[in-house]
């Protein structure tokens, strides 16, 4: 059949199993029909009949997903967050179990001396404490925010690790020794207390003279004499840093471990 046979036909260029579509009442119907035999239409799919018309609210048969409420696996307010981010901790702690088995689980608690170089100390539900020394000092070719960005995703790292954290405890600073410093310090503490908001996690600032004290029984004591103390509790602390976040744990510890 050439083109100029073809005019004023509805029926033009269609395959011969194809011949009732101008009979549908919509042409969305051949999605129901496109598997079956001309012999087997009825006469109900002729048009004028309005029981067969499509009537849902979704006629075409699109797929209706339902939507999740922001959690632990939706993305995160966050950037840098999440499993994709690089991690040195992932798979790292003593007392990571990756199989089934697992001991009774204990409140898992992190200690922070917060700063450009943070101590940090951990305890996790299998009660074993993990500890160290991380440092967030600018980049050569970042912007002043990016650290914060890392010691966010540090954070949610730590999380992960511990199979979640139930509170987080940092040393309370309200004296510097430099303005520096205390910008550094204003910001590692509101993106720490934003982190745990978000994550809905307890924290808890504890005074400096608090933690000295417990640790030494001086609470001016210096920073040779935090880390003799942390030396013979039975750690080896890496600086000073180290050896303040292992003594604000081990008071927290002592306190119940829960905020």
């Amino acid at each position: 059949m050439n083109t100029h046979q073809q005019v004023g036909k509805t029926v033009a260029n269609f395959p011969p199993f194809s011949t009732e579509v101008g009979k549908l009442a919509d042409g969305c119907q051949l999605q129901t029909i496109a598997y079956q035999g001309v012999s087997e239409l009825s006469a109900d799919w002729q048009i004028g009949r309005t029981a067969n018309l499509p009537t849902c609210s979704n006629p075409h048969k699109h797929w209706d997903f339902p939507t999740f409420e922001v959690g632990e696996n939706s993305p995160s307010y966050y950037v840098g967050e999440g499993p994709e981010g690089p991690s040195t901790l992932r798979g790292g702690f003593a007392g990571h179990f990756d199989c089934g088995h697992r001991p009774p689980s204990q409140p898992s608690v992190l200690a922070l001396d917060l700063g450009t170089q943070t101590g940090w100390a951990v305890r996790d539900r299998s009660g074993v404490v993990t500890s160290g020394s991380e440092s967030f000092k600018p980049q050569r070719f970042e912007g002043g925010g990016m650290r914060y960005l890392r010691f966010k995703r540090w954070l949610t790292e730590l999380k992960q690790c511990c199979d979640g954290m139930d509170a987080v405890y940092f040393e309370e600073v309200r004296r510097h020794a430099g303005v520096d410093a205390a910008h550094a310090y204003g910001g590692f503490m509101a993106h720490l207390t934003a982190w745990c908001e978000h994550h809905q996690i307890p924290y808890q600032g504890v005074p400096v003279g608090t933690i000295k004290k417990y640790a030494t029984g001086k609470g001016n004591a210096g920073k040779a004499e935090m880390i003799a103390a942390a030396k013979a509790r039975g750690f080896d602390p890496v600086d000073d840093n180290h050896a303040d976040a292992l003594a604000l744990l081990d008071w927290a510890m002592a306190q119940g471990g829960e905020s």
